[in-house]
Parts: C-alpha cells; sequence; structure tokens
C-alpha cells in the first residue's frame, strides 16, 4: 500500500508535527500568556478523548508522527494519563510529548511515563520564587522544582526547562537557570518574549533577545559552542556548554524567526485547526468531529489548512496582525 501524499503546504514545508491543547484552563496566571480573570471554555466544548484520539490517528494517515499535549495547563484535565494511552496506541505515532507548569506534575510523573509519554517540558522562568509570584501571580515555586525533579526520576531524559525571556524582568535569572539546569542535567530553553500576551503589555523594547542570553550564559557559566546534532526543523537552535556539562536551546521567535523551516500544526482544546501560532484564520474539526463526517473528510479539511499556510507571522513587520486568541487558548 502506497504512503499518502504528505502534509505540504504551497512552500514545500512538510508538517508532521502536531499539538493537541486538551484544555485553556491554567492554574496559574503567568503575565506573558492569560488575563488575571478570564473567561474559561464550557466542559462541553472541549474535545473529549476519544474525539481528540480519532483526530490523531487521521492525522498520522497523512504523515503526522509526533504529538505535544499541551494547554492551558494539560495537567488540570483529568486522567491525562488515559489519554496519552490512547495516543500511544495509534499505529505510526513516534514521538508524545507535553508542555506543562509542572505544578501538579510530581505526582503524576511515573503514571505519564507508564502511559507512553517520554518528552516532557517544563515553564520555569526563574529561580527566585518571590519573582515567581510576581511573573506567576499565584504560589508554587516549590512544586515545580519537585515536578521537575520527579520527571528525572520517572526516567524522562532529557526533561527540557522553558523559560521565557523577558528584558527589564528575567535578565538576573539566565545565570541561576542555568546553574540549576547543569547541576541537574537538564536541558534549559529559553524563549524570546512574544506578542501574545494578555492587556497588549508587549513591546519589542522588552524582548530578550537570543544573543543576549547567550552572552549573559557564557560570561556567567562559561563558553557555548553549537551543538553538532541539531534538527533543522526544531524551533530552538541548540549549544552544548564546552566543558560538556550541559546544553542550551534558543527559541528566538522574535529576533531570528524559523517559519521556513515549521512543520507544526495546532489543534485549540475546542477543536480548532490553526496551521500557525499566530494564524488569524481557524478550521472547524469539533463540528465535523460531532457531525458525523467520515475520516477522509476530516483529513481533506487538515490537508486544505496545511495547503493554505502563510509564509510566516510577519512579526518583524508592519502587517503583524495580532490574533485575537491568547497563548493559553492556543497552546504552546
Amino acid at each position: 500500500m502506497n504512503a499518502p501524499d504528505p502534509l505540504v503546504d504551497r512552500f514545500g514545508r512538510v508538517h508532521n508535527n502536531l499539538r493537541i491543547s486538551v484544555t485553556d484552563r491554567c492554574n496559574i496566571r503567568c503575565v506573558y500568556c492569560m488575563p488575571e480573570v478570564v473567561q474559561f471554555l464550557p466542559r462541553q466544548d472541549l474535545l473529549n478523548f476519544e474525539e481528540i484520539t480519532r483526530f490523531a490517528r487521521v492525522a498520522v494517515t497523512l504523515g503526522i508522527d509526533k504529538i505535544r499535549l499541551t494547554g492551558g495547563e494539560p495537567l488540570v484535565r483529568r486522567d491525562l494519563p488515559a489519554l496519552v494511552e490512547q495516543i500511544a496506541a495509534v499505529p505510526g505515532i513516534k514521538d508524545i510529548g507535553l508542555t506543562t507548569n509542572g505544578i501538579l506534575l510530581a505526582p503524576m510523573a511515573i503514571a505519564l511515563w507508564d502511559a507512553g509519554l517520554r518528552r516532557i517540558n517544563v515553564s520555569l522562568d526563574t529561580m527566585d520564587p518571590a519573582k515567581f509570584e510576581i511573573l506567576t501571580r499565584r504560589t508554587g515555586f516549590a512544586q515545580v522544582i519537585e515536578g521537575i525533579l520527579a520527571a528525572k526520576t520517572a526516567g524522562f531524559d532529557p526533561v527540557k526547562v522553558n523559560a521565557v525571556a523577558i528584558k527589564g524582568m528575567t535578565e538576573d535569572d539566565v545565570v541561576p537557570l542555568g546553574q540549576f539546569a547543569r547541576k541537574h542535567g537538564l536541558e534549559l530553553r529559553f524563549i524570546e518574549y512574544m506578542p501574545l500576551d494578555a492587556g497588549d503589555r508587549w513591546e519589542r523594547d522588552k524582548v530578550l533577545y537570543a544573543e543576549e542570553i547567550l552572552d549573559l550564559l557564557t560570561r556567567g557559566l562559561g563558553p557555548l559552542a553549537p551543538a553538532p546534532d541539531q534538527d533543522p526543523r526544531a524551533p530552538a537552535v541548540d549549544f552544548d556548554y564546552v566543558d560538556g556539562h550541559g546544553r542550551v536551546g534558543l527559541i528566538a521567535s522574535v529576533s531570528r524567526p524559523f517559519c521556513m523551516s515549521c512543520n507544526r500544526v495546532r489543534l485549540t482544546a475546542e477543536g480548532k485547526l490553526r496551521n500557525c501560532l499566530f494564524a488569524l484564520d481557524e478550521t472547524d474539526i469539533r463540528a465535523l468531529l460531532r457531525g458525523g463526517a467520515s475520516d477522509e473528510a476530516i483529513a481533506l479539511a487538515l490537508r486544505e489548512s496545511v495547503a493554505g499556510k502563510w509564509e510566516g507571522h510577519q512579526i518583524n513587520t508592519a502587517r503583524f496582525i495580532k490574533p485575537e486568541r491568547l497563548m493559553h487558548s492556543i497552546g504552546g
């Protein structure tokens, strides 16, 4: 049996990576992600596990082989390991990952591993508990650290730590985060502050650029060199410490957009398909799933969404238009 044509857009980019948001709910309120007060979706509007798994099964027939579960905070979704197990059972899935804020991770790490999860990213922007509360508008720093270490114990390797870099706020956190990652064998990734924040507070002057982060790490912890095994389609550019103790990834979404190597599509918690993080248009997959559509019709909707993908998000041009959705309702 011949393999189906891959998911290719008009610029020749092949898509094999699907990010699925399982909820728009979150147990913290990061200033760059969501407002302090937010109206969450009614639970009946969220895709159920069977609907998510069906879409994943259809997507695999078109070449999707990597899936990442996101939120909101995915671990607030009840019985999440059961969903991981369902997706892991789909033939053709090579890799299942999860992005979490880590607060609920410690008691769930082993169950997630046993269900088939193999990659995990934990968001942590500071090693200062007081600043953690400022950034997240909640407590929970100790639980995040506990969750990271529990993930290591459960078998996840590497455990990646994602840190959003904001000028005037997190420069002093770069080196302490690097020290923590080196001590515990974690892979640290810094993400340039993107215009998907609540309250339209984003300004270009607030972006702590990748080159500045690299300079802070080099001066504070030692020289870094480009990693020899770079994945050309990954969002991060990786660097290894010359002394052999650790790796750092830099996701330069603003200063060095990687749109032309993008291989990702996103499904929101209520079943809207987005072909770009900054997309202005969506395809209603939930309506197809709940309206009796065939797998072929769902596959066609996915193929048409990818085919219509734009060249890039245009953050660095006057043509950039911020999407109405905030990060927590898109999925990271």
